[in-house]
């Protein structure tokens, strides 16, 4: 296997608008590659069709070899989505541990993860008493403590402060550097220069799949955010 996960012509469809426009790309292993373009760029359909909870349309997704969703990946990709999905009856440790237990792992590595993304501290806390950021830092614990080949992250810094965030994608490339592969979706393009590789999006279109340095070359800018805006007035240019 080359590639941790293959996309091919996908087409999906919300009600009668179609949301994602015939995407193609692949994601090597061992990397971290971002998901970036701005609020309703089609970020979160592509991520769901990438874990097998969305409908599709049209086209192939594979992820491991496999066809995504099927049962054989479910202990092997992990998903950590923008709304917690952490019991909030009960402690974040709890949490953690009732995580660990389905994936077969103990109550250290269940301690582990909660330390990995800055909360280990709080274990003793119920959930449901937590601000929103340590809810999804609560979240992301119990999908690390799986140990999955693919990490799917929806937004995972949203509302962290800067120091965690720098914390956050440190572990990220740790991950990366031992062999796991992350997607990882944002809409701040400061974050976009943490990551190996990345795919631009924006109304549904894939317009760029590229690395950072191969995207400031490419657009001639050293600012990111502004190597994204060229790229998006040249879309525009080719396509009027």
């Amino acid at each position: 296997m080359t590639d941790a996960v293959t996309v091919t012509d996908l087409v999906v469809h919300r009600g009668r608008r179609e949301v994602l426009h015939g995407l193609t790309f692949a994601v090597p292993p061992g990397q971290v590659t971002g998901l970036l373009g701005p609020s309703g760029s089609g970020k979160t359909t592509l991520m769901r069709a990438l874990v097998g909870v969305q409908r599709v349309r049209a086209g192939e997704v594979t992820v491991l070899g496999e066809p995504a969703g099927s049962p054989g990946l479910r202990s092997r990709v992990g998903y950590v989505t923008q709304a917690p999905s952490v019991y909030p009856d009960l402690t974040v440790r709890e949490n953690a541990r009732h995580f660990a237990a389905l994936y077969g792992r103990t109550a250290r590595d269940a301690d582990a993860a909660l330390a990995d993304v800055g909360l280990a501290g709080a274990g003793g806390q119920l959930v449901g008493d937590l601000s929103g950021g340590q809810r999804g830092r609560a979240s992301l614990a119990c999908a690390l403590v799986g140990r999955p080949e693919v990490l799917v992250l929806d937004e995972p810094t949203v509302g962290l402060d800067p120091v965690l965030r720098v914390e956050l994608w440190a572990r990220f490339a740790d991950l990366a550097a031992a062999g796991t592969t992350l997607l990882v979706s944002s809409h701040v393009m400061d974050e976009a220069a943490r990551c190996d590789r990345l795919l631009l999006l924006r109304d549904g279109e894939l317009l760029a799949d590229s690395t950072p340095d191969r995207l400031r070359a490419e657009s001639g800018t050293a600012d990111l955010d502004e190597a994204f805006l060229r790229v998006v007035r040249a879309r525009e240019e080719v396509a009027a």
